[in-house]
């Protein structure tokens, strides 16, 4: 009995075996016949084949190493803009300085709003490489998007993620917020910045004619970056218009609590039909496209509360705001190395698309009720 049982995990080893000496014949077969190829040929030949190896490896360790190498991230950035100490609301006039020139042009207070936008963006394409219009990126695996492995696209999904919020934050400031509605015409400066920040995050060239000179994706970012601050040294001498009416802060809480309840409901979609766990090779970029996108509106809410400190004040937010900060903040603190998108009743799988999901829900709650203390 014992031999028969023995000599059956033999037969299982000897067919494992084979099958394994099969599968890697198959997989080395390419690289074994270049090796024959390039072996017959002359230096003429293989000068060329080693540059462009060479080249191809030298590239796949910048992908690599840009894909990992998450530069300057920080969810706690916020605190260095020292919002709290101003005491003056966006557009407003600064008062002198004690013994100051009262003669000097006067000056007025920054946007909170515009500084962290272009801070976000020259976070996303100056401080680290933007990952979606890499050449490799566009490549694939072979020929399999990035997005649809658990490769290499964690970085790149929360970079859209934050530059979602700031798109987002650029129409509101073109169409509400950076003019007197009805009485100014539209900043251009903010228009320009608009309509660069639109540009398809995944293309990597673009050109009518497709044999002349290409502009990168990035360079759009980095002129709306420039706008951006161009607006906000306008605003700083008193020359461009900051409207900071509680209307308008109505409306623009309204829209990122849209852009958020969209956002929930994607995870909520990936959560309940597609559980599988560590093997749901798309959660991982739904999960960080909605971290990217709290971090940024996290950064944004925080300045818009400096720059409608008069309504704030006026309206008597201080508490429930305070409260909506807390709130990014806890959701900002989930950080798993593997993403799981898990049964919610799951026991071994965990599921961070619902955990993230929950607190986006808890954020865009504080929101509505920001909005409707406004708008009483």
């Amino acid at each position: 009995m014992l031999d028969r049982i023995a000599g059956f995990f033999r037969l299982i080893g000897q067919m494992i075996g084979r099958w394994a000496r099969l599968f890697a014949a198959w997989a080395f077969w390419p690289f074994l016949a270049a090796h024959g190829w390039y072996q017959r040929r002359s230096w003429m030949i293989r000068l060329p084949v080693i540059a462009f190896v060479a080249l191809f490896v030298v590239l796949y360790g910048y992908f690599f190493w840009q894909t990992q190498a998450w530069t300057n991230f920080n969810p706690a950035f916020v605190d260095q803009y020292r919002l709290s100490e101003r005491k003056v609301a966006a557009g407003q006039d600064l008062p002198l300085a004690e013994g100051a020139d009262a003669t000097a042009p006067k000056t007025c207070q920054r946007s909170a709003i515009v500084d962290v936008a272009a801070d976000l963006t020259d976070f996303n394409v100056n401080q680290n490489a933007w990952i979606s219009s890499m050449v490799l990126y566009k490549a694939g695996f072979f020929g399999i998007d990035w997005d649809h492995t658990p490769f290499f696209d964690n970085k790149a999904s929360f970079q859209r993620g934050v530059n979602q919020a700031v798109r987002r934050t650029s129409v509101e400031l073109v169409d509400t917020l950076g003019r007197v509605r009805g009485t100014s015409g539209i900043n251009s400066d903010l228009q320009r910045a608009r309509g660069n920040l639109q540009f398809d995050e995944y293309s990597w060239y673009f050109g009518l004619n497709p044999f002349g000179p290409k502009t990168p994706t990035p360079s759009y970012y980095r002129s709306a970056i420039d706008s951006l601050r161009k607006f906000n040294t306008d605003l700083a001498a008193c020359n461009a218009i900051f409207d900071g009416r509680a209307d308008n802060l109505v409306q623009f809480v309204d829209r990122i609590a849209n852009d958020l309840g969209s956002t929930s409901d994607m995870l909520a979609e990936r959560s309940e039909n597609h559980n599988r766990g560590w093997f749901d090779t798309r959660a991982d970029d739904r999960f960080w496209f909605a971290y990217g996108q709290l971090y940024g509106y996290y950064a944004i809410m925080a300045a818009a509360q400096a720059d409608f400190s008069q309504v704030a004040q006026e309206r008597n937010l201080g508490a429930i705001w305070g409260g909506t900060m807390r709130q990014f903040q806890a959701a900002l603190r989930i950080q798993p190395a593997v993403i799981s998108n898990g049964r919610e009743d799951g026991w071994i799988m965990p599921s961070h698309l619902a955990t993230m999901g929950f607190y986006i829900l808890r954020v865009r709650s504080n929101l509505v009720e920001i909005r409707s203390v406004l708008d009483r």
